[in-house]
């Protein structure tokens, strides 16, 4: 083991000759630490953590007790290969979240940095998480998601494997997807999506004139069910497109699993967006 002398371990705690503390990393009592783990300066161990694998974190993370970070994927085809889980700076995980290493057929998890895991929270093996997301509690990513930079995963969520969830889009409560969630969108029921997460881009810094532009392609591109690649080629050729426009297009044509609905029902995305 590796340790700096800043670095303070709880007697009842067991680390195993492989890791390596930075300065100020505390562990405190009944945690364990079993593989080629690095921790970041002043990343803080409450108490009864379990760090397995090749396991990276940067600095200043904090975990809660129960959390688990590293263990094998749940994935019947994985035969223990040296897979791993690299972590940014500046994350919370609360009690008893979950992050997979990569699986058989993977290599690595990544998150990066300020991210939120709330409670019984879960990322897969395989998965990409950006930065200050919001992954909330009981919510399941299934393996190989990736989440966008400030995308918000409400209690209870559920996103199928390979699923996209892109930069500041919202799942409400007890929602999942199969498809691809598109940027500053807000979804709900099975992949439904209900309007521009307004209030998720004001907090952002997103501009008005930005917001109003997102509207307007909402409308064009889901106000109906139509054929979404007609949609985008008419929403083009009406102007000069806002650049979040053109990243929520981009995302779409990228979409192998396809994207999700819009609304069967004539409610507007006024009634939805300005939920948080």
């Amino acid at each position: 083991m590796t340790r700096d002398a800043a670095a303070r371990i709880h007697p009842t705690s067991v680390v195993s000759g492989e890791v390596e503390l930075a300065a100020g990393v505390e562990v405190g009592p009944l945690c364990l630490l079993d593989g080629k783990i690095r921790l970041g300066a002043r990343t803080r161990l409450i108490g009864h953590v379990t760090i397995l694998g090749v396991t990276e974190l940067g600095a200043e993370n904090v975990l809660h007790p129960g959390a688990v970070i590293g263990d094998e994927p749940q994935d019947l085809t994985y035969t223990g290969g040296a897979r791993s889980v690299k972590i940014g700076d500046r994350n919370i995980f609360r009690e008893y979240s979950t992050v997979h290493r990569g699986s058989e057929r993977g290599d690595v998890t990544i998150m990066g940095d300020g991210n939120f895991m709330m409670q019984n929270a879960h990322v897969a093996h395989d998965c990409r998480i950006g930065n200050s997301t919001i992954i909330a509690g009981g919510a399941l990513l299934a393996g190989w998601v990736e989440l966008g930079d400030r995308a918000l995963v409400s209690g209870n969520c559920v996103v199928h494997q390979y699923t996209r969830i892109g930069r500041l889009a919202m799942m409400r409560g007890l929602s999942r997807t199969s498809r691809d969630v598109p940027p500053f969108c807000i979804m709900d029921g099975t992949h439904t999506l209900r309007g521009i997460n307004v209030v998720g881009l004001k907090r952002a810094g997103i501009s008005s004139k930005s917001i109003h532009a997102l509207r307007h392609a909402f409308a064009a591109l889901f106000g109906t069910r139509q054929n979404l690649k007609l949609a985008i080629e008419r929403l083009e050729k009406s102007g000069d497109l806002a650049p979040e426009v053109i990243e929520m297009v981009d995302f779409i044509r990228a979409s192998k699993r396809g994207v999700a609905f819009g609304p069967l029902d004539s409610r507007s995305d006024s009634e939805s967006s300005e939920d948080g």
